[in-house]
């Protein structure tokens, strides 16, 4: 089982994460979703398309733009779509 840790909470787990680029790709059903909010930031992968972020809220403790998606990512990451990720501090470990 992986783990996504902030401030000491779990905000998200699953045992069927996605690696790429040495990211851990959480599917959404694993988010704890009273932790995200949305963010007005995106940027673009040239090979995975427009990412689309979250900034991560923990006891009042928020963490901008902490978490990326590709809602609709090019045909060479489609096994990532609505997919998450996480970095900025947030801890990603095998339970």
């Amino acid at each position: 089982m992986i783990e996504a840790i902030y401030n000491g909470k779990v905000i998200a787990r699953s045992d069927r994460t996605r690696v790429v680029e040495g990211n851990h790709y959480f599917p959404p059903e694993a988010l704890v979703r009273e932790h995200f909010v949305h963010s007005d930031t995106h940027t673009v992968c040239g090979w995975k398309g427009t990412a689309s972020y979250y900034h991560v809220v923990v006891d009042g403790q928020r963490n901008p733009d902490a978490a990326w998606t590709y809602p609709s990512p090019k045909p060479a990451a489609v096994e990532i779509a609505d997919h998450v990720a996480f970095w900025r501090g947030v801890e990603i470990r095998e339970s």
